[in-house]
């Protein structure tokens, strides 16, 4: 899936709505509270907040936050310019996606399709996807005994006219102590692929591994 194909996506999906608890909304929040059901969440310049145990369908924002809380559930989440965070215990039963905006995945939160960004780091903290990693831009950290099926892709950078930097923008990925990524780790543009003596990989294109020992790379 590439960027244009994400972008579109990411503007399609929140306004087709159905269901009489579906909440949209346009220069506002949404919240729904602790242990609560809804349906699909969708709103223009606000955030969204998922409490916890609360169950919800898909949450899209433009310009804003996306919370999930421990222990909630989502079918997907989507947003331009934010970040979204998955907290301990939650679950995606599909994707979660971000255009300019990181993505953190917390201890036990479980993915069941893929995490996909364009511009933003990813950080999983003992998390589990399902359908692998697609980004082009930004670090990745899979730490504390991370699981990842379906492998990760880091698709070309592309800058257009403004093709030099003055600086190292060179993506880090760091594969942590007892992490486990299936399937095929692959680069299309320049990383440095850290990988821990303790971790487990599938096959790598397009970079060079980096072992170390201990919690973090030195």
């Amino acid at each position: 899936m590439n960027r244009i194909l994400i972008a579109v996506l990411l503007f399609a999906v929140p306004f087709v709505a159905s269901a009489a608890s579906d909440i949209s909304k346009v220069n506002g929040s949404i919240e729904v509270a602790a242990n609560q059901q809804a349906g699909s969440l969708s709103t223009v310049n606000g955030t969204i907040r998922i409490g916890p145990g609360a169950t919800v369908g898909s949450a899209n924002t433009v310009n804003g936050r996306i919370t999930l809380d421990k222990g909630g559930v989502a079918e997907s989440l989507q947003t331009v310019n934010g970040p979204i965070t998955v907290e301990a215990d939650a679950r995606v039963s599909r994707s979660v996606t971000t255009v300019n905006g990181s993505i953190t995945l917390e201890r036990n939160a479980d993915i069941q399709g893929r995490v996909n960004t364009v511009n933003g780091d990813i950080r999983l903290d003992g998390a589990h996807v399902g359908q692998g990693i697609l980004t082009a831009e930004g670090n990745i950290e899979i730490s504390r005994q991370s699981r990842v099926e379906g492998g990760i892709r880091m698709e070309k950078e592309s800058h257009g006219w403004f093709s030099f930097s003055f600086w190292d923008d060179t993506p880090h990925v760091v594969i942590g102590p007892g992490a486990v990524v299936q399937g095929t780790l692959k680069f299309e543009r320049k990383v440095k692929l850290y990988v821990s003596d303790t971790a487990t990989i599938g096959a790598v294109e397009g970079a060079t591994v980096i072992r170390f020992s201990g919690e973090r790379p030195p």
